[in-house]
């Protein structure tokens, strides 16, 4: 089996951007951490479930709020990258409109996927 970088079919951009989730209960503020075609790793102070789907809105800065649903692929308790906020998660993308694909895209034109 590859690596994680060598399974992606997407390049991904290093961003941090808000997130306002919105689960079941509740409504959790959190950050994006990367962000490609097809997934989202995620920084937040609650943890959804693993295969939870939910609905979001992410704020590149300078453009229109980005709704989309997606669901738990993995959650860590303190993240990957050991920062201040305890709960970290990937995000895989269920559905997500044409419109809001295009403002993925605008605002991959921004920064630098890695």
């Amino acid at each position: 089996m590859g690596t994680t970088r060598e399974r992606r079919k997407h390049g991904r951009a290093e961003v941090r951007w808000p997130v306002r989730i919105l689960s079941e209960h509740r409504t959790i503020e959190g950050e994006t951490r990367n962000i490609s075609f097809d997934g989202i790793y995620i920084c937040c102070d609650e943890p959804l479930r693993l295969n939870e789907s939910f609905r979001m809105a992410i704020s590149p800065p300078n453009r229109s709020s980005i709704g989309l649903t997606g669901r738990v692929i993995w959650s860590d308790m303190y993240g990957l990258d050991h920062e201040e906020t305890p709960f970290a998660m990937g995000v895989s993308l269920v559905k997500i409109s044409k419109k809001d694909r295009k403002h993925i895209e605008d605002a991959f034109s921004g920064e630098a996927a890695v």
